[in-house]
């Protein structure tokens, strides 16, 4: 692992470095599976993330030929969409060579940046940031679609690491939004998640003003909590899985306002 003044160069290593483990050696109808990305097989999510960082370092995205498919919602997922289909037809040990190869270029790409050149404000999917910013989303993104690939193929790994706490951190952050936006209860209600597992967390809000905001400790009794584990947390906050099924399932247990706690559940998903 590279060592940097820069932690983020050495967490996308971690990541891709586990991405390429978990599809090293696989069948051709491996390759084939379906993930929960709609659309999208294990070879697909591999395409994915090799055309986001070859397009970071200055390629051109190929044409999508044909009519632009129904899981694709808006100009960002139809260029993403033309780097998978590009890759439909090959061999997925070559798609899993190309990926290798093309992260090594990038890694060594940023390990060359300055200090100014982290600290440069521009364009990410969450909004301006600094650069810096932006590369811990691309981590977040990485490690969601290494798990996306491991579930379809059945091997479980590449758990409590960088890519796992920065997923919890993204889904945590983005919760006052879920509740307080999407959700809107009345004027003092609170929210409480309880998550255990390889990167556990408390998280609780309350609403005051309108908006959802951090409680600073959680409430003896909140108007609705929810106790489930990290891997759950996130795969809902990610849009993963369903409310209905982690309900089911017993992976989520809500105390407190049911009907609330449904909602938020429902709510929960805020990636597009």
């Amino acid at each position: 692992m590279t060592t940097t003044a820069e932690p983020v160069i050495g967490q996308l290593e971690e990541v891709w470095v586990s991405i390429a483990d978990a599809c090293s050696g696989l069948g051709p109808e491996d390759w084939e599976r379906p993930t929960e990305c709609p659309g999208w097989t294990v070879r697909d999510l591999l395409s994915h993330l090799i055309g986001i960082e070859r397009s970071l370092m200055g390629d051109a995205a190929p044409v999508l030929a044909g009519p632009v498919p129904g899981h694709v919602r808006n100009p960002i997922g139809e260029m993403n969409e033309a780097w998978v289909a590009a890759r439909r037809d090959r061999p997925g040990d070559d798609v899993v060579a190309e990926f290798t190869a093309v992260t090594a270029r990038r890694l060594d790409e940023l390990r060359a940046l300055g200090p100014e050149d982290w600290e440069q404000v521009g364009w990410s999917p969450v909004g301006d940031v600094p650069y810096r910013e932006f590369m811990v989303v691309r981590v977040f993104d990485s490690w969601v679609h290494e798990q996306d690939a491991r579930r379809a193929l059945g091997r479980p790994g590449g758990r409590g690491g960088a890519g796992e706490r920065i997923t919890v951190e993204r889904v945590v952050s983005a919760m006052g939004y879920v509740v307080g936006k999407k959700v809107a209860p009345p004027e003092g209600a609170s929210i409480v998640w309880e998550v255990t597992g390889p990167v556990p967390t408390s998280v609780a809000l309350t609403v005051s003003g309108g908006r959802a905001r951090p409680a600073g400790r959680a409430p003896d009794h909140p108007t609705a909590r929810f106790d489930l584990d990290d891997e759950t947390f996130w795969r809902l906050g990610c849009g993963r899985v369903r409310a209905d099924e982690v309900l089911s399932s017993g992976e989520v247990r809500v105390t407190g306002d049911a009907d609330l706690g449904r909602r938020v559940l429902d709510a929960m998903a805020f990636m597009v």
